[in-house]
């Protein structure tokens, strides 16, 4: 039997020289490798007391909403700025070469819900830690953080100490 990391397929040199980059498109059209990450994410969090599943564009759509539906629980949209319709709350984070935006329908979350992030990578944190500001403003508690792969040498799990957070895989680079 397949395990998860048998569908990531990795690319040496991409973006740039000396990055490896690991690519999830291949775990998504494989519907095995698709179930076997769907079903770990589940399995992550089948004890857990929660209400709402977020999930960050794009990636975390793809692994999060189907976490949610086999869950029964709601799924709310983190988006880049200008991407949703009615009022927005946002927040501003680091890029490796600038700043980006990311925004939520203020409504999404109410008080004193109980969220779980998920998304497919964390790298150096800046998304899910800017998605953590937006739920807690809001009035919202973040009780776990999930995350298909990490990338550990980029140390973005250092930025969630007092979170609760796991990874379906771990590579120790960037």
């Amino acid at each position: 039997m397949k395990q998860l990391e048998d569908y990531v397929t990795t690319i040496p040199d991409f973006p740039k020289e000396g990055i490896m980059f690991r690519d999830i498109t291949t775990i998504l059209q494989d519907p095995e490798g698709l179930r076997l990450a769907i079903d770990m994410l589940v399995d992550n969090l089948k004890d857990l007391d929660f209400d709402v599943v977020v999930g960050s564009e794009s990636r975390g759509f793809l692994f999060g909403a189907p976490v949610a539906y086999k869950m029964g629980k709601g799924f709310i949209l983190a988006r880049k700025k200008g991407k949703l319709p009615r009022e927005v709350i946002s927040e501003d984070y680091d890029l490796e070469y600038g700043t980006a935006t990311i925004e939520m329908h203020k409504d999404a979350i109410k008080p004193g819900q109980r969220a779980v992030i998920i998304d497919d990578l964390i790298a150096t944190g800046g998304t899910t830690e800017a998605i953590i500001k937006l739920i807690e403003r809001e009035g919202g508690k973040v009780v776990r953080l999930g995350f298909v792969i990490e990338l550990a040498g980029l140390k973005g799990r250092e930025k969630f100490k007092g979170y609760d957070v796991f990874s379906l895989l771990t590579y120790p680079g960037n």
